[in-house]
């Protein structure tokens, strides 16, 4: 489209309009005469149809170029001041303004007859087509649409020819290949389609094994966890010396490196039976819990719990899960954890009481009690749940130790909200029962001014 350039600085009027991409302001009565807005020049129509920068506009859609194009900075020229939409039947009212038809027309039939912007009476109510305008805002989408779809072509071939070239390349070249793959993979959604549809999954996974090199395998997982797997490609990542090197490279990569691992195994154990051998692997505990306490890494806690959530829900594994520490260590994490965060961790502590020595880890950690019970009421209704099942399970285990610790840290006041709250009617009964459970140890007097204290502290 020819860029309007005024032949000189004057100013006529004082409506201008900004028609944005670099280009020029321009007065309403200018940009008519010389065939911006208006009049006859400025675009070139003929048997095809408009014509802007060597595009057939009319072959395309308009209404279908504004939905793909939402999140690009649109002229204000464009835009309905009614609905502040770009408009796609421009009409132009009495008094000069322009609004798009189906927004005027509600205007109308809820009874105005004044023009919405300036508020002035309208001395004619009919609305006149604004074809100018409406060959301008296609010939303007047209130009984005197909510079957008000319990046998306570019974008997709070149994740071609870096396939062909996976093919191909050993050491060096292939870390640097998979890396530019992972790059546009990331950045373009059209490029993550191309991969997957032109067998760039299967590609990838083939260079996963037990001779892989830490840089080659640290790019291809960063590549596959963006892409979507299928059946077929998640049963083929599940062979032992794939997983073997995910979970090397869990423990000995870098902070991304980690996260990814942790990311993609979580994808690949998501509702599958596995083998217990892969869903115990005491070196893929370690390294979730090791990525988990990093402080300097906030990042990883996330992925590190819900892949640890999703093992801990293998019945098998769970033994092993306790006898590597997990539970103080989760436990110690509380004070720290987000709302997010919080549900993932209390859940694993949850699944974990429901076995016998996962109860012993729990009543042998001194910030079990205090730490549980100051969640209660505090977080959502889920984490009280779960804290409330928790309490249950070290309370009923040693009622003579554990229940008095749990009163003096305050549960029974919290119990009490519990109970009078508009929680569930489960909750409320599984409160009632911890609160029974506390009072065994006590007499009726001093039970209730030990509830009247925390409550009051509370």
């Amino acid at each position: 489209m020819p860029m309007y350039q005024p032949p000189g600085p004057r100013r006529v009027g004082d409506l201008k309009f900004d028609v944005g991409g670099g280009g020029q302001v321009l007065d309403l009565e200018t940009a008519v005469k010389d065939g911006i807005l208006g009049g006859g020049g400025g675009l070139v129509c003929g048997g095809g149809g408009l014509v802007c920068g060597g595009v057939a506009a009319e072959k395309l859609d308009l209404k279908k170029m504004i939905e793909e194009l939402e999140s690009i900075e649109i002229p204000s020229v464009f835009i309905c001041p009614i609905s502040l939409e770009p408009m796609q039947d421009p009409v132009t009212l009495c008094t000069g303004q322009t609004y798009e038809r189906s927004n005027i027309l509600k205007w109308f039939n809820l009874g105005h007859y004044t023009c919405p912007t300036t508020m002035q009476e309208l001395w004619d109510d009919s609305v006149t087509p604004n074809k100018t305008l409406h060959q301008l805002i296609h010939s303007w989408f047209s130009q984005k649409y197909s510079a957008m779809k000319k990046r998306s072509e570019d974008v997709q071939g070149r994740a071609l020819e870096i396939l062909e070239t996976l093919k191909k390349v050993k050491g060096q070249a292939r870390v640097q290949a998979l890396k530019e793959l992972r790059q546009v993979v990331t950045a373009h959604s059209s490029a993550k389609n191309t991969v997957v549809d032109n067998g760039g999954i299967a590609l990838i996974s083939s260079l996963l094994g037990p001779f892989t090199s830490h840089a080659v395998g640290s790019e291809a997982i960063g590549t596959l966890v963006h892409l979507d797997l299928s059946s077929e490609s998640k049963t083929s990542l599940m062979q032992p010396a794939k997983i073997s090197l995910m979970v090397d490279m869990l423990n000995e990569g870098s902070i991304e490196t980690k996260i990814n691992c942790t990311k993609l195994i979580d994808v690949l154990m998501e509702g599958k039976d596995l083998e217990s051998e892969i869903a115990s692997s005491l070196s893929l505990v370690v390294g979730l819990l090791r990525l988990v306490k990093d402080k300097r890494h906030s990042k990883g806690v996330l992925p590190g719990l819900s892949l640890l959530k999703t093992i801990c829900s293998h019945e098998s594994v769970r033994s092993s899960v306790v006898s590597v520490g997990t539970v103080p260590q989760v436990v110690e994490l509380l004070p720290s954890l987000n709302h997010e965060c919080l549900e993932l961790a209390l859940h694993i502590l949850e699944v974990l009481s429901t076995l016998q020595e996962g109860r012993e880890a729990l009543r042998c950690c001194a910030k079990t009690i205090p730490s549980v019970v100051g969640l209660l009421m505090k977080v959502s209704e889920t984490c009280t749940q779960l804290a409330l099942s928790i309490l249950w399970a070290v309370c009923k285990l040693a009622p003579d130790e554990c229940a008095s610790v749990a009163v003096e840290a305050g549960l029974a006041a919290k119990l009490l909200l519990v109970i009078q709250s508009g929680c569930n009617p489960t909750l409320k009964q599984r409160a009632a029962g911890l609160l029974k459970l506390c009072s065994l140890n006590y007499t009726t007097t001093t039970f209730i001014s030990k509830c009247k204290l925390t409550r009051t502290i509370q």
